[in-house]
């Protein structure tokens, strides 16, 4: 069984619209704690992380905004991911993407020093490839992936500890890429598994194949699930909902599929926005996706009323 550790990230200033910072509390009130003990694992609550105070850094890029906060955000999570990864399995509560700048960091500080690879799936709508430089919107959301993978334009973030090679990372689900984003990914080695990918294939092939390159290179698998990789019908608590994402059946079968792997080493969960929810709902799928994947199989579904 594993040390589940729970670390709070609420993080709200990497994206525009309010309302993530209350995605901790919303995963404990739905009983993301109970559950993993439920499935015979330890569970760790470290409480919600506090941002590292941070100077008054700016950008050539005017979009940009917050960005002392989230480079705050980044410095904290990555002492906070690397700390819990010695001790357990970290699940960050988030909190937008943004978060990941510093849970990836950590994550691949932790890696580096236990001279083993680090290996990452992306579970989201948006490939999350700008830099600071690139961005329209200015939401550093749409950045960590990037970041990870050592991409120019970050100052005055701090240097990522050891960039993810691109064939070390599978984006799983994207749907919704700008321009710059795809030109970028274009030169890189990043295995991309759009939905039309799949689509054609089932999501069996793909997670399969990547997960046998994990197992065979000892890796550590770190996976970052959006809310917004599942289709909004059923996940309605997110600013950045794009159409035709995972089903209920296909987000459960690749979280069972990674707990199979047996690969699994740290989780985020982001963008979940309890303020657009519906009773509850996103929050209570998010835990049973977490379930699937820490143990939970497909006949031990409770029935639900909402």
């Amino acid at each position: 069984m594993t040390n589940c550790i729970l670390i709070g990230a609420p993080v709200d200033e990497g994206q525009r619209r309010p309302g993530c910072l209350m995605g901790p509390a919303a995963y404990r009130v739905a009983g993301l704690g109970a559950l993993l003990e439920t499935l015979g694992h330890t569970v760790e609550d470290r409480g919600d992380v506090t941002p590292a105070s941070s100077g008054g850094q700016t950008h050539p890029n005017a979009a940009v905004h917050h960005l002392p906060e989230v480079i705050g955000w980044t410095n904290a999570l990555r002492e906070a991911a690397t700390g819990a990864m010695r001790d357990g399995m970290p699940i960050f509560m988030g909190g937008d993407h943004s978060l990941a700048l510093g849970t990836l960091a950590g994550v691949a500080e932790h890696a580096a020093a236990k001279n083993r690879p680090l290996f990452v799936i992306w579970l989201d709508a948006h490939s999350d490839f700008h830099t600071p430089e690139t961005t329209t919107s200015g939401n550093l959301h749409g950045t960590p992936m990037a970041y990870a993978a050592g991409r120019p334009g970050f100052a005055p973030f701090p240097d990522f500890p050891v960039p993810i090679p691109g064939e070390n990372i599978c984006m799983f689900g994207i749907r919704s890429v700008d321009p710059a984003e795809h030109a970028a990914l274009q030169e890189t080695e990043i295995t991309v598994n759009d939905m039309r990918v799949l689509d054609e294939q089932g999501i069996v092939a793909p997670l399969k194949e990547f997960l046998s390159r994990v197992e065979a290179e000892n890796g550590l698998l770190h996976v970052s699930l959006d809310v917004d990789f599942l289709d909004p019908a059923i996940a309605p608590a997110v600013g950045t909902t794009v159409p035709g994402g995972a089903t209920f059946r296909e987000a459960h079968l690749v979280c069972e599929m990674l707990h199979e792997s047996g690969l699994v080493t740290s989780l985020d969960l982001v963008e979940l926005n309890p303020f657009l929810d519906e009773r509850g709902r996103t929050a209570k799928l998010m835990v049973d996706l977490v379930g699937s994947m820490m143990g939970q199989k497909v006949f031990d579904r409770r029935t639900r009323s909402y």
